[in-house]
């Protein structure tokens, strides 16, 4: 199915919040239906992916690390590019959850072009979050229409995923922010048209983090210069890299929101970002399960599919769609929070933990499925376990959500 997404009107995405799914008292009740927006969406990811995301594209990009431009445009084109852009700033007018079905569906028929293509839009929520007008129209048209790709730069050399602490520094200079440091392991570097940049704008305040603040950069900016990394374990497909700024001057209308709030509005955006990145390692782990059954199910020995002849086959089976069904459930409802206005940094952390986890193993166990032929690259699955282990670390590490859940459960005590 090829098409153009169009929102049939408002959709809080999770049906369980639609007035015919009250109860007579007119209490909201739990419902895990889709709405029919939601099953077309998904409907049109897959039958669109499976189509074009050709065993030999994949392999291409994998071998040679290049990003599937051709395959972005047409992305682009059919409404999947910012898919959660309100539809006045180019987007689908869709949510949180239609955008994790989307890249539920495209890492499952390939988890190389899958990580690829989610990211043409990384970053571009800060604008839409905090952004003034001016900014929205200028950039997320154009990432959505294909035009252009963003980038969230945050991670530094010395600093890691600890953002509270920025070397890379944004300085007044008349009309103009002057920028001095490096980002490093930078998603889109090299192929970005645009970086939301975190710097600190305040070198005297203390904690340090309350003088962070985010500015838009773009990729001709005098001073600027990017490199990239080569031979990555997985992920090739989407390009990683390194900005080094010197004496980047910009505009001072290149500030996104507030002056000295960009700690919190990238903390905002994380909140949904890893809910994201959760899809990402659902549709992994599915893609590599679903490998996995389908060699179970054809693969004899003894006279007998390995599935139904090897107990210990068919629990590797069992337990890999256990895992994925909960990484699942718990991916959706951070988005559902999220759709609803109910956003909650400790289920955002836990989807994306769990979920990386998830890919990691079931694609660990679908090599073990396959035995020598999980080996060769051919068969995929360990393209998948390759891809799956960037999951456990970039957007936070799991032992940085791991922090994030504590402080919650410490805040909140054991009510859940």
């Amino acid at each position: 199915m090829c098409m153009r997404l169009n929102p049939r009107g408002p959709t809080p995405s999770m049906t369980g919040m639609n007035d015919r799914h009250k109860d007579e008292k007119g209490d909201k009740k739990m419902d895990f239906r889709f709405t029919t927006d939601q099953i077309d969406i998904r409907k049109a990811v897959r039958e669109w992916a499976e189509k074009e995301f050709t065993k030999e594209i994949a392999l291409e990009c994998d071998k040679n690390e290049q990003f599937p431009h051709e395959i972005h445009k047409m992305a682009a084109e059919l409404g999947f590019i910012g898919i959660h852009f309100p539809e006045q700033y180019g987007g689908g007018g869709f949510g949180t959850l239609e955008n994790c079905l989307y890249v539920e569906e495209i890492c499952r028929v390939d988890s190389g072009l899958g990580a690829a293509l989610l990211l043409p839009d990384f970053g571009s929520e800060l604008i839409l979050n905090n952004g003034t007008e001016e900014q929205k129209h200028k950039y997320l048209p154009k990432v959505a229409s294909g035009e252009f790709i963003s980038a969230g730069a945050f991670t530094e050399p010395e600093h890691g995923s600890d953002i509270t602490k920025m070397d890379t520094t944004a300085l007044k200079s008349g009309d103009e922010w002057e920028i001095n440091g490096n980002k490093t392991l930078i998603s889109n570097a090299t192929i970005a048209d645009f970086y939301t940049v975190l710097c600190q704008t305040d070198t005297e305040i203390s904690p340090s983090y309350r003088g962070q603040s985010l500015i838009i950069v773009e990729k001709d900016a005098d001073g600027l210069d990017i490199t990239t990394f080569k031979d990555k374990l997985g992920c090739r497909a989407a390009p990683t890299g390194d900005l080094s700024f010197s004496n980047v001057r910009v505009p001072e209308e290149n500030l996104v929101g507030e002056l000295n709030k960009g700690f919190y509005q990238s903390l905002e955006f994380f909140n949904e970002s890893r809910i994201e990145v959760a899809s990402q390692g659902v549709g992994t782990a599915q893609g590599a399960f679903e490998r996995a059954f389908n060699y179970a199910k054809e693969r004899t020995a003894f006279g007998e599919p390995i599935i139904t002849g090897f107990q210990a086959v068919s629990h590797k089976i069992a337990d890999m769609a256990i895992k994925i069904e909960s990484a699942r459930l718990l991916t959706y409802k951070a988005a559902w929070l999220v759709d609803n206005g109910q956003t909650d940094p400790a289920i955002s952390s836990m989807a994306k933990a769990h979920a990386g986890r998830v890919a990691v193993e079931v694609a660990d166990e679908a090599i073990q499925t396959l035995g020598g032929a999980g080996y060769i690259a051919e068969n995929e699955v360990e393209r998948f376990y390759r891809d799956a282990k960037l999951i456990e670390i970039y957007e936070g590490t799991r032992e940085i959500q791991k922090n994030t859940i504590v402080r919650s459960l410490i805040k909140k005590g054991v009510k859940s």
